[in-house]
């Protein structure tokens, strides 16, 4: 039964289950060609998006919420609208040239009542380049308070639900939202998109469905997604239900950005061990390869707007308040946070951890200020209650026991606090600490080093020399995305109350030349890398992953949010049987060569025999006269010629064709080569094998394969990058190669190929004065890979003089050496049904080639 979360939610997100009101009216769409307006409703065809030919290139940003605010007039009855200059949306404009277009996608911050949405939308378009996306209030709730902020954020920060009291449980009806919710803005996006032009840019966990809408209806569409939040391990990340609708959502994209390499390892973590993905990097950029399209990681942390933040700076009642601040704490250091109250925050672990340093140190005792500054709570909940609780008693317990009259050693500001007023106390504040349990950026720290730098007024203002050195010292927690960034920071447990203490005691206690170092080294990454620095480089990446979508041909498979793109080249198109056929009937001398597993036998069948379908079909075909006919397999000699006895007539070769016959009369033949490596390999592997569970090693007669399929997804690729570089290492002279496969490390003599052995078949043939008209290969795995090679080679020599028809096939859609495809064994089955019933009956004398390695040699 196919799974509710995936099957034809496609359909349930467009309104079928969940009632969404139709837009009133689409927005404008782009003009393409002079007096044409482009509809944008075409063919689903992957290979038909719509044309364009945009004068401007346009960059889209969607996200949850607009870079706005909205007031509404109640004497004029009518809505006031401005730009938000603190919105990191609008700041990354200033990373892109002058000549692109932005446009952005989002919902309000405010409910437009229906009969408003229209005019609203249209001024929004014209005066802000905003496309406003109107998700109905119900869907709103279920979808943001509901999905977004009780299921994702909670996991995303590494909290389980794992009692009623402890988290919100999964609930299908605010995923359904969640999904709808997406799909209306996939259709906003889909009004104004020029698909073979403009760059989508989406932003955070909200839409995180978006991408497979979109790579649903155009099929090249260029698509960035980055995610401000921490990434969770993967033993958290699969404890969600519908954790591969939104991993697979996430893959639709060309690029996947993330804060820091701990939140891009853990989704490759779960990519490898969900879908089987395994990811490599390509010169310097991390890719994985995904139904032939490469979707690139980005790793890149966000940065703060350096011009905005020096021009509040220079406000005068930032100075006005920094002159206040700096008298209020005469005497005394400040210590500053600025947190949200939430959960993850840990302001009450920085609270206990002031007041464990005030209880070691008697000293710092009316010597030392806690100011924390508290932002408004993003959600109401009860946890978000229980954490404001615990916060304010703890400061009134502290402020009970060290306070004095003149003394307060902790300041709580919980209110709406303006720019002005964080900037002062930035600027004066001695030490910054940022305590967070788990915080996917927080650029808190990037904020009070530049604060810390001061400015010409501001210098004026709080008596400071213009040409004094700067100083600044941050303790922030390791499990923040900023951390990495701030190598001169003093990184914490904030879990470990003591360690906190001890790093706030040496924060205060530093010499101000070892701060002035640290300052300066703070100062020169945050100007360098600021906002406009993150959305430029994630911009060009963007480009780049993008630049091959036209040099492909694609076309779409799956149900639902299963739904992906597949992307091969130009001439790889599925193998028609017709086609084969009718080639087979006119052609009088045949070369077949077939794989084993994975090929005539299901690569996940755990009988490994072939039925008896096959063996009649082999049979069949190798009784035909005029055919050459070679199972081609990895697999011994001796389970090879038990299972296929029945098939007198039938070519083997065995372990990759280190051993060969030509038929069941005939001698097996072996390649001469030393094997006196092989008691150098097997005591590593054995190493190997004991330190990895789940591992085997397989013993053959000319090599030895080293399994790791039933091993951890992680452990066991490291293990085996490992195995490589050792044995690759150990068996630098020896006529030996290394090789590693899907799931194994191989080791087998050098010049033992598949492909050797298709180039031998071919040549014999050709020697015999029969030179083939008609050679098939079909494989399914690298191995293969080196037959399709060989028989284009072999089939272009000159000794041939007319060329043959070739059918080099691979079984499954991907990237290969082959020109065609077939879907699956039981295509491979069907096509040689086909050939068989076009064969000739059985001969009385079938001759038959005897093949021998050492005039190949």
């Amino acid at each position: 039964m196919p799974s509710r979360s995936c099957a034809n939610l496609l359909d349930m997100a467009s309104g079928e289950i969940l009632d969404i009101p139709q837009t009133p009216r689409a927005l404008p769409r782009v003009m393409t060609v002079p007096g044409i307006i482009a509809d944008g409703y075409g063919s689903n065809d992957g290979d038909s998006d719509s044309m364009s030919s945009s004068c401007r290139e346009r960059k889209i940003i969607v996200a949850n919420m607009l870079p706005l605010h909205a007031q509404r007039d109640t004497t004029a009855k009518k809505w006031l609208f401005s730009l938000d200059e603190d919105s990191l949306l609008l700041q990354l404009k200033d990373g892109f040239s002058p000549e692109n277009e932005v446009v952005y996608v989002g919902s309000l911050k405010v409910d437009v009542e229906p009969g408003e949405q229209e005019e609203v939308a249209q001024r929004l378009l014209e005066e802000f380049k905003c496309v406003p996306t109107f998700v109905p209030h119900d869907i709103q709730a279920k979808f943001y308070h509901g999905f977004c902020k009780q299921q994702l954020w909670p996991l995303f920060h590494y909290m389980l639900p794992m009692c009623p009291d402890h988290g919100d449980r999964f609930d299908r009806q605010m995923w359904q939202a969640y999904v709808s919710a997406n799909k209306v803005f996939a259709d906003k996006v889909m009004e104004v998109v020029n698909p073979e032009d403009d760059y989508i840019w989406i932003q955070d966990y909200h839409l995180m469905v978006l991408p497979t809408f979109l790579r649903k209806r155009y099929h090249r569409v260029k698509l960035g997604f980055f995610l401000h939040s921490p990434f969770p391990s993967s033993e958290i990340y699969r404890t969600l239900p519908v954790r591969d609708e939104i991993l697979k959502g996430l893959l639709n994209c060309d690029l996947i950005g993330f804060h820091t390499f701990d939140y891009a390892r853990h989704f490759l973590s779960c990519c490898s061990r969900m879908l089987g993905l395994d990811y490599e990097s390509k010169r310097g950029h991390i890719g994985l390869d995904y139904y032939g399209r490469t979707v690139y990681i980005k790793i890149l942390p966000v940065g703060i707007h350096m011009g905005r933040l020096e021009s509040v700076m220079n406000f005068s009642s930032t100075f006005d308040k920094a002159k206040e601040v700096q008298e209020q704490f005469k005497g005394k250091k400040v210590i500053l946070g600025v947190d949200d109250m939430d959960i993850f925050k840990g302001i009450s672990l920085k609270l206990l951890a002031f007041e464990y340093l005030l209880q070691q140190d008697q000293n710092l005792q009316g010597k030392l200020v806690l100011v924390q500054i508290v932002n408004p709570a993003r959600s109401e909940g009860k946890d978000v209650q229980e954490a404001k609780r615990e916060t304010y008693s703890t400061a009134e317990r502290i402020n009970q026991i060290y306070g004095r009259s003149n003394y307060e050693p902790v300041i709580l500001i919980d209110r709406p606090v303006p720019r002005h007023e964080k900037t002062a106390y930035y600027a004066v504040a001695e030490c910054c600490l940022v305590n967070a349990v788990r915080d996917g950026m927080n650029l808190v720290p990037y904020k009070y080093i530049v604060c810390r730098q001061g400015s010409p007024g501001m210098d004026d203002a709080l008596g400071i020399k213009t040409d004094s050195p700067r100083t600044s010292m941050l303790v922030v927690s390791e499990f923040i995305g900023c951390s990495p960034s701030l190598s001169g920071a003093i990184r914490v447990n904030p879990w470990d109350i003591e360690a906190v203490a001890e790093a706030l005691n040496v924060a205060i206690t530093m010499s101000d030349s070892e701060k002035q170092l640290r300052h300066e080294k703070h100062y020169r990454y945050v100007s360098s890398h600021d906002v406009a620095y993150w959305a430029r480089s994630f911009m060009l990446d963007l480009e780049r992953a993008c630049k091959d979508h036209y040099s492909k041909r694609c076309w779409g498979i799956g149900l639902g949010l299963g739904f992906r793109v597949i992307a091969l080249s130009p001439s790889f198109r599925k193998l028609s049987i017709d086609h084969m056929v009718s080639s087979y009937r006119r052609t009088q001398r045949r070369a077949i060569f077939l794989d084993y597993d994975g090929t005539v036998v299901p690569q996940s069948s755990l009988i490994k025999a072939p039925s008896a379908e096959v063996i009649t079909l082999l049979t069949s075909l190798s009784n035909d006269p005029k055919n050459t006919v070679y199972i081609v397999s990895g697999r011994g000699r001796k389970s090879l010629s038990e299972w296929l006895a029945p098939c007198e007539r039938l070519g083997i070769a065995a372990e990759h064709g280190y051993f060969i016959r030509g038929s069941k009369m005939s001698d097996w033949e072996c390649l001469a080569s030393d094997l006196e490596w092989k008691p150098i390999v097997e005591p590593v592997m054995k190493l190997y094998t004991e330190a990895t569970d789940g591992s085997y090693i397989e013993p053959k007669e000319s090599a030895l394969v080293w399994h790791h399929h039933d091993a951890d997804p992680d452990f066991g690729s490291c293990q085996a990058k490992e195995l490589l570089d050792h044995l690759e290492n150990v068996l630098a002279n020896e006529p030996a190669v290394v090789k590693r496969g899907q799931h194994i490390v191989e080791v087998k003599p050098q010049g033992v190929t598949k492909g050797l052995v298709a180039q031998k078949v071919l040549s014999m043939m050709v020697d015999s004065g029969k030179p083939p008209d008609f050679v098939m290969c079909i494989g399914d795995d690298r191995s293969d890979e080196d037959m399709f090679e060989s028989i284009l080679s072999s089939v272009s020599s000159p000794l041939v003089i007319a060329a043959p028809d070739i059918f080099a096939c691979t079984v499954g859609q991907k990237p290969s050496k082959a020109k065609y495809y077939l879907d699956d064994t039981a295509d491979v089955l069907r096509l040689l049904q086909g050939l068989a019933n076009a064969s000739s009956p059985k001969p009385r004398h079938t001759p038959h080639f005897q093949v021998a390695f050492d005039s190949v040699l």
